[in-house]
């Protein structure tokens, strides 16, 4: 029997919100643009801090 498996990857895991919290605190990004950035390129820390560099020059 086949187990279907879902992705629900419009809500941050429990253990991603560690993730989330450092992210905020070391980018100076809000919680929900953290979490945000962290949704669109998963754990791909390069692109996450290159958009976050991104998100900071631009307020």
């Amino acid at each position: 029997m086949a187990v279907k498996k879902t992705s629900d990857t419009s809500r941050v895991v429990k253990g991603q919100e560690l993730e989330v919290q450092h992210l905020a605190e070391t980018t100076d990004l809000s919680p929900n643009q953290a979490r945000a950035l962290l949704r669109k390129h998963g754990n791909d820390w390069a692109k996450i801090k290159d958009e976050a560099e991104n998100y900071k020059a631009e307020s």
